[in-house]
């Protein structure tokens, strides 16, 4: 007997799987609100290709699978997308037109408290105010997307294409995200993966704040104002990455601690770092290249391991402000396109320590147009003088064996990647 019943359990179990797995389809004409009101939970619905003009709230777990990609229209008013329950797949939809109001943040895609491990996938999302508004959801997972804002709007009347708040364990993989106020927000959420981006047309390529124990890895930041903007954040990793052509910074990083930042390329930018107030972080195999200012440096940024970077044909490699000198490459070494030194035993490191701002540095700061004569025979005696006359020396980035060849060998294919118009 007892084993009749556990069969007849299991024989439930089974038709209680069936049942939560029911598909629906809806065709044009039809209304997906009224599919979302008769599914049952873990139910597939299946929209078929056409135009949808509704405001969806999805208050049970269920999947949205669009089929050779619909789209859901929210007229220009609310959210067009509200996601209340856990277990949610939006996949392979268009999602378009929602409010504008940034007093109620209004989004393509408005993932509410509780809603965890929805998951977005396959979809393109346009003209919203925020593409994705995702706020104390965990383990969500936004992938393959495109997003784009309200082209139209002035960038501060626009939102952002993925925010996050107050959120753990996020997954944003092979999203391109352009003319939005900041591509990804990042606020107050942790052990998050950003991967494989490209994010670019915008005021921030990502903006982290008080956010810790994330991973940056294989994006591609550019065209935008900032690239990388890393703010009141610890226990990062951004590496690999690819931050050019942005009219500002490529990477900043402020107020930051106990960060590792390697292996990116920061070329192109205004300013190629943009360190303020950061310590006790490890910026280690990067190449700096063809920026306006390769590192700049100040606010008691200091206690920082900078280790087998490549300064190349950066016009300023770095400008430090500070009172007393800062040790980097006291390990490796790193490589200086500018350096001047030389290797007498032929071991790849100079005999000569680099420094960073010498007499001819603020020299050219303050009257820029003395660059066209760095070249010269002059400058660089007055450059030998000042390394001499210690009363004519400034508080500096000092590198006591910089290499004498740069890591990367193809730096040259990352030379006059410029933001349009800027130079």
């Amino acid at each position: 007997m007892a084993g009749l019943k556990r069969i007849a359990a299991l024989f439930c179990l089974l038709a209680a799987g069936n049942a939560a797995a029911a598909e629906i389809t809806v065709a044009p004409g039809e209304s997906i609100a009224a599919a979302i009101a008769r599914a049952a939970a873990g139910d597939v619905i299946r929209i078929e290709r056409g135009h949808y003009a509704e405001n969806l709230l999805i208050d049970k777990p269920l999947t949205l699978q669009g089929i050779d990609r619909p789209t859901i229209s929210g007229g220009l008013a609310g959210d067009t997308l509200r996601i209340t329950a856990e277990d949610v797949v939006i996949d392979g939809i268009n999602v378009r037109d929602s409010g504008d109001s940034l007093l109620h943040q209004n989004a393509g895609i408005y993932i509410r408290p509780g809603a965890h491990r929805a998951v977005v996938r396959n979809c393109a999302l346009s003209y919203n105010l925020f593409g994705l508004w995702i706020e104390k959801a965990n383990d969500v997972r936004i992938e393959n997307n495109t997003i784009t804002g309200k082209r139209d709007y002035r960038s501060s009347q626009r939102g952002n294409g993925i925010q996050l708040y107050n959120t753990t364990g996020a997954r944003i993989i092979g999203n391109q995200i352009s003319f939005v106020r900041d591509a990804i927000y990042v606020d107050v959420s942790h052990h998050a993966i950003f991967r494989g981006n490209r994010l670019h047309h915008s005021r921030y390529g990502t903006h982290y704040m008080n956010s810790y124990h994330n991973l940056w890895e294989d994006n591609d930041v550019y065209f935008n104002r900032g690239g990388l903007a890393l703010m009141e954040v610890r226990n990062q990793v951004v590496r690999n990455n690819r931050a050019w052509g942005n009219s500002d910074h490529g990477i900043m990083l402020r107020t930051i601690q106990d960060t590792l930042v390697e292996n990116n390329v920061v070329a192109g930018n205004a300013r190629g770092f943009f360190i303020y107030d950061a310590e006790y972080n490890t910026l280690r195999g990067n190449l700096v290249v063809d920026n306006l200012v390769g590192m700049h440096v100040w606010a008691g940024s200091k206690n920082n391991q900078v280790e087998r970077n490549d300064f190349i044909g950066n016009r300023e490699q770095v400008r430090y402000v500070a009172a007393r000198d800062e040790l980097w490459g006291g390990k490796d070494g790193n490589y200086w396109s500018n350096y001047l030194g030389w290797d007498r035993n032929g071991d790849g490191a100079g005999d000569v320590p680099y420094e960073a701002n010498d007499l001819v540095d603020r020299l050219s700061w303050r009257h820029p147009l003395t660059k066209l004569l760095l070249a010269s025979p002059a400058v660089q005696t007055l450059r030998m003088v000042g390394q001499q006359f210690p009363l004519l020396r400034a508080p500096s980035i000092v590198d006591p064996a910089p290499r004498m060849q740069p890591d990367r060998k193809n730096w040259r294919n990352w030379l006059g990647k410029h933001y349009p118009g800027s130079r």
